[in-house]
């Protein structure tokens, strides 16, 4: 069960139609697993408000961003932001 949902997503973005909602919903499932991964611990319920943050930021680029290769600018595959906001609820291993 996605932890965000898809009407959140539709607000970040500002979107009023329910034509891309499988899209947006494969958006949100993928940016959860890179959050997940990234901080390197499972997701949990209630999702903390920087993480929760995180996902929509990051499935709400994915959306609008679709293409690997972008023309007048360098592409991410993370948007600038992210990461940072991750970092503290990182789980590091030594």
């Amino acid at each position: 069960m996605p932890f965000v949902t898809v009407p959140e997503l539709k607000a970040q973005l500002n979107l009023d139609h329910d034509l891309d909602d499988a899209l947006l919903s494969h958006q949100i499932d993928a940016a959860e697993a890179h959050v997940a991964s990234f901080i390197g611990a499972p997701l949990t319920d209630p999702l903390p408000a920087a993480i929760r943050q995180a996902v929509l930021m990051l499935a709400a680029y994915w959306y609008e961003t679709r293409e690997t290769a972008q023309a007048g600018g360098a592409p991410f595959a993370v948007p600038f932001g992210v990461h940072d906001i991750l970092q503290p609820h990182r789980v590091w291993v030594v």
